[in-house]
């Protein structure tokens, strides 16, 4: 046989098995890893152990660490320390792929050991809530001249003292239960009791009233009760400040004003605890302008109820005061896009809607000065993009290719869409803006179907939606465009999609009407709150070659852009109206009112209409309404309610 050693570069070697350390030394690794000092022996049992983990407090007094381990089969468990706030999963290394028998056996005893360990602290809680009930009982009344207390500048409040010189601050349950107590010493070291219940609770100082406040730690809340002699309620952490605050609005109802006074901190932990709490509970949100918590605004010289409750009364005032000074509208683009509004941009799909809109949008971003003759106010894009990533990539390089004139673009494009009308949807959309180096001059949500979780024919799915959009003109000072469908059938293409909600709170309404045959796209401002209509604009797409872009085929990649066009030539002889629109015109003129309800417009052509069946009726009037609205003889003004249209 020949020898092949040579072509496989010598005799084959098996490989060293994969050295695998015993699962207690692996658990005992994932202990210090975790930053616990792990116990001198392990046992992998399915019990629960408990053992000094190393965090501060009195060696040998108390064993806030734990663990259950399971050794048979894939050794598992779970291990944590309730001081430190820790608690992590344990699957040793077996050296190879678990089968699906093991996995099964294992995702079992993770569910065996959660179990475990919940029933332990469940029976840990009821031991430390009986015990810190004797302790509280026992302790004596704190003075005002305890250091911590004299350092902060605030009374006692109630707390009191332990036989150690520590102050007490208890954590009461929504049924005032006592569940653990905080202990302060003088140099501000806090502890809670070991094994304590402390997600949820919290300690009420003063009486409730109009307005409650919430804050992170006593010395805040007492500092913020102080101030306006108001009840404010200890979270005692930023992590808490959601639990405590869903707990007071399930107590207090739906009415109670609640106030979460967050701390001013470096890594922003306690505002966006705040901002959950905010979202998911309807409470308001004030925060110290200076690094700080609202104990450390007051001790630097600072007026804390001024910035708590700021004066109102010049919240009415008089009408000659109110007009003396001069507030003209402030544009981003002259008379089409107004600068801090709601905006809305619909059209039928594939109509150009989005063309239009990007058209204003990457203007603005590289700080060009005019379109179609209207001037610009450059300023930074956000575009918040749900759908269509690759033909918007392609449309912004057409258009840079077009009128681009070499300068960067202000803008910023999402990677898709989220539901912006659920408080997770908004945190998402507003840290990832907040975290930009710019601040935006208009965020455009193209389309407001991707971003919406709600039915848009429900006003009030509608109202969430707008509601996630005031906030985010109000945070950001800036203009809101939504980009959104018309409806499908021949009546509804000249209005949003869904509930009239939508178009009652916009300032602004555009309607793009699609090119037909040699008529060119039609832009229509239909809605101008605070100022006149501007005149209808024409538009068509202008095909672009995207220089370095081919396709597979090795073909030049093209995109359009949108460049003005003139307004389409006007027939000389003006169309006769058809047979049901002349009836329907007559039947307008019968009930002799400017404005007129559908319902009533219809039961007037049915009397005059000389149609037999009620589906004709039906069928004819529709078409007839169609009719004398693109004719411009008739104008709804809101959904279901018509006018005469101009010069007529």
């Amino acid at each position: 046989m020949a020898d092949l050693t040579s072509i496989f570069g010598g005799a084959y070697v098996l490989p060293e098995p994969k050295r695998v350390d015993p699962p207690e030394e692996q658990l005992r690794e994932a202990m210090i890893e975790a930053g616990l000092e792990p116990p001198e022996n392990i046992y992998l049992d399915g019990k629960l152990h408990r053992f000094n983990s190393g965090t501060k407090g009195t060696p040998g007094h108390s064993k806030p660490g734990w663990y259950v381990a399971f050794g048979d089969g894939v050794p598992a468990g779970r291990f944590g320390c309730w001081r430190a706030g820790i608690e992590q999963a344990w699957q040793a290394e077996m050296g190879r792929k678990l089968t699906i028998a093991e996995e099964l056996a294992h995702t079992r005893r993770m569910a065996e050991a959660k179990a475990a360990r919940e029933a332990e602290q469940e029976r840990s809680q009821a031991v430390a809530a009986s015990t810190v009930d004797a302790i509280w009982t026992a302790g004596g009344a704190a003075s005002a001249d305890h250091p911590y207390l004299a350092r902060k500048g605030i009374a006692p409040n109630g707390a009191r003292i332990t036989g150690d010189g520590r102050l007490m601050v208890p954590l009461y349950g929504a049924e005032g239960d006592l569940a653990s107590v905080q202990y302060i010493a003088a140099d501000g070291e806090k502890r809670y009791h070991p094994g304590g219940a402390t997600g949820g609770k919290f300690w009420m100082l003063g009486e409730p009233s109009a307005t409650i406040y919430i804050a992170e730690g006593f010395a805040t809340a007492a500092t913020i009760h102080q101030a306006t002699g108001k009840a404010c309620a200890v979270a005692y952490s930023a992590s808490n400040l959601v639990p405590v605050t869903g707990a007071l609005r399930e107590q207090f109802g739906a009415q109670q004003d609640l106030v979460i006074v967050a701390d001013n901190d470096a890594s922003g932990v306690g505002q966006r605890y705040a901002e959950q709490a905010s979202a998911k509970y309807g409470a308001r949100s004030v925060m110290p302008p200076a690094a700080g918590d609202a104990n450390d605004y007051v001790q630097a010289g600072n007026d804390l109820a001024a910035l708590l409750e700021p004066a109102v009364s010049d919240w009415l005032m008089p009408a000659d005061e109110f007009s003396r000074q001069p507030a003209p509208i402030k544009w981003m683009v002259k008379g089409w896009i107004q600068q801090a509004a709601l905006i809305m941009v619909h059209g039928p799909s594939g109509g150009g809607k989005t063309f239009a809109t990007l058209d204003w949008c990457l203007r603005m971003a590289q700080g060009q000065q005019d379109w179609f003759g209207h001037r610009i106010t450059p300023g930074a894009i956000v575009y918040l993009a749900g759908e269509g990533h690759h033909g918007l990539r392609s449309r912004i390089a057409a258009w840079k290719e077009r009128h681009g004139n070499g300068q960067p673009l202000n803008m910023y494009l999402s990677k898709s869409g989220c539901d912006l009308d659920t408080p997770e949807g908004y945190r998402k959309v507003s840290e990832h803006i907040r975290a930009l180096p710019i601040k935006p001059a208009i965020i455009t949500i193209d389309t407001l179907h991707r971003f919406n979780s709600g039915d848009e024919n429900s006003s009030q799915d509608a109202k969430a939606m707008l509601d996630a959009c005031a906030m985010l003109m109000a945070e950001f000072n800036c203009t809101i465009i939504l980009v959104h469908h018309t409806g499908v059938s021949e009546e509804t293409q000249h209005r949003a999609r869904g509930s009239s909600a939508w178009r009652g709170a916009l300032d602004i309404e555009i309607s793009i009407v699609p090119a037909k045959g040699d008529a060119p796209m039609e832009i229509i401002q239909r809605k101008s709150k605070d100022a006149e209509l501007a005149p209808t604009l024409y538009a068509t797409l202008e095909k672009v070659i995207i220089p370095g872009w081919f396709d597979e085929d090795g073909e030049p990649v093209t995109s359009a852009v949108l460049v003005q066009a003139g307004a389409p030539e006007k027939t000389a002889k003006r169309k006769l109206r058809s047979t049901n629109a002349n009836v329907a015109w007559e039947a307008f003129k019968v009930l002799n009112s400017k404005l007129v309800a559908r319902s009533e417009w219809r039961h007037a052509f049915n009397d005059l209409s000389e149609l037999e069946s009620t589906n004709s009726k039906k069928q004819a009037f529709a078409r007839a309404v169609v009719e004398l609205l693109e004719r411009g003889e008739m104008v709804e003004e809101e959904p279901g309610i018509y006018e005469l249209g101009i010069g007529f």
